[in-house]
């Protein structure tokens, strides 16, 4: 189980650490631990793939994964998504379905999530910490 002081870090903050964003890595090493959820690892692979250096990139993911603990989705996880879907069609806010799957990792977890990407802000019960 996670610990307290924990952060799940979005694909767009992960994006920004891997690029040595300041802001993003002095506060990835202020934090007592950081997760990754692994619906950002496939994002973040796709993104590799389609790059100008793939194998570098990569290489890259896999360090930060082996780094770094790895949230997967379980039973738990799947009934957050089900019940953060269902919340945002009622409210007419459909999101992207990776997200959604990221705040449920999230929520499951009770873990602030680490993003920049304003449509979380619209999910109930999700800690949201903007770095």
């Amino acid at each position: 189980m996670p610990a307290s002081g924990s952060f799940l870090l979005d694909t767009n903050i992960i994006i920004h650490l891997l690029s040595r964003d300041e802001v993003v890595v002095a506060r990835t090493q202020d934090a007592s631990e950081i997760l990754i959820p692994i619906i950002a690892i496939g994002e973040l692979f796709f993104g590799a793939s389609k790059s100008s250096r793939p194998k570098e990139n990569k290489i890259r993911i896999q360090e930060l994964a082996a780094q770094n603990s790895v949230l997967l989705c379980d039973f738990e996880v799947a009934r957050e998504y089900g019940e953060i879907k269902q919340e945002l069609r009622a409210l007419g806010k459909p999101i992207p379905e990776n997200d959604i799957w990221i705040a449920a990792i999230a929520r499951r977890w009770e873990l602030s999530l680490v993003t920049r990407d304003r449509h979380f802000q619209g999910i109930q019960r999700l800690q949201i910490a903007a770095w």
